[in-house]
């Protein structure tokens, strides 16, 4: 009777972990589920992107392969690990094979916007047109230091690091600024390449990223939480919607002026070692949310011949 009474002790103790390991597994699974169908919504106008320029599966398959064994190897570099082979598999979910065989070759680069001596410069020049209307134009060079030129502002955004006739060269190239007469003018209010594809990819990239990586961080906490923000709503005329966008863009021109006067006396403060960067960011967005979620056309019956 004692060992009935013993294996029904046990059994129930097993019986209770199985259902506590079942639970746990429900619960891994459900987190599991809100953190894909996170990524689903940050990935589909990725996708969208990459359609529109013709990049195919295997193009993000190998993409996505490459991520994950350098975000496995960062996680566990910030542990102090240097990982082997089965650590990157483990924590990819990719074969040995796969991880081991893959080729580490230095993919053709986007340029980092916040290392662009030529956004550097248009920004300081912005600064200066908003502190003085009469700075939109300047002579490209000045034998007198007191007179403000385009020479200077080149010289100062760019630590000396560029000379200022290639940055010069850029801004025209990119229609943000002219050139006559030995003068060069302001053409735009910001630095946003529209005529140069591959400049407007890097700022897509880079602006995308470090909102990802604020709200990221935030939902993992792995820092102190970071300015991440927004309002919204839904049910509006698409011309209320407009309207409200064009007071984001007048209430951000003041705010942009004085962040980019506060980043210009810090990057001047800072020494040759300083490392820190950052970016501060707003965006706006609004569609007719009645087309977006429309269905997509029924596809057309077919026929008896076709295949499945």
């Amino acid at each position: 009777m004692a060992t009935k009474r013993t294996g029904s002790k046990n059994a129930k103790h097993d019986r209770g972990r199985r259902s506590l390991r079942q639970s746990l597994a429900k619960g891994r699974e459900g987190q599991l589920a809100w953190v894909i169908g996170a990524c689903a919504r940050v990935l589909r106008p990725l996708v969208r992107l990459a359609l529109a320029f013709g990049v195919k599966h295997a193009h993000l398959e190998e993409l996505l392969r490459d991520i994950l064994v350098d975000e496995a190897r960062r996680a566990w570099g910030e542990k102090g690990t240097e990982p082997n082979i089965s650590q990157l598999s483990v924590t990819t979910g990719l074969n040995r094979k796969v991880v081991t065989t893959m080729v580490r070759e230095e993919a053709a680069s986007l340029p980092q916007t916040e290392m662009s001596a030529e956004a550097k410069t248009l920004t300081f020049w912005l600064q200066m047109f908003s502190d003085n209307p009469a700075h939109r134009s300047l002579p490209v060079v000045s034998a007198d230091e007191s007179v403000p030129s385009f020479e200077a502002v080149a010289r100062r955004a760019s630590r000396g690091n560029v000379h200022h006739r290639a940055i010069l060269d850029e801004l025209v190239r990119l229609h943000m600024a002219t050139e006559h007469d030995g003068n060069t003018e302001l053409a735009v209010a910001g630095f946003v390449p529209a005529s140069d594809l591959k400049g407007m990819l890097s700022f897509l990239g880079d602006n995308s990223r470090d909102h990802l990586l604020a709200s990221v961080s935030n939902t993992i906490g792995e820092r102190p939480p970071m300015l991440e923000r927004s309002v919204f709503a839904a049910g509006l005329s698409l011309e209320e919607c407009e309207r409200i966008h064009q007071l984001a863009r007048q209430r951000w021109d003041g705010l942009h002026h004085e962040l980019t006067r506060e980043m210009r006396r810090a990057y001047e403060a800072a020494d040759q070692t300083a490392s820190g960067r950052i970016r501060v960011g707003i965006y706006t967005y609004y569609e007719d949310a009645a087309v977006e979620k429309a269905p997509p056309p029924a596809a057309p019956p077919k026929s008896s011949g076709e295949n499945a």
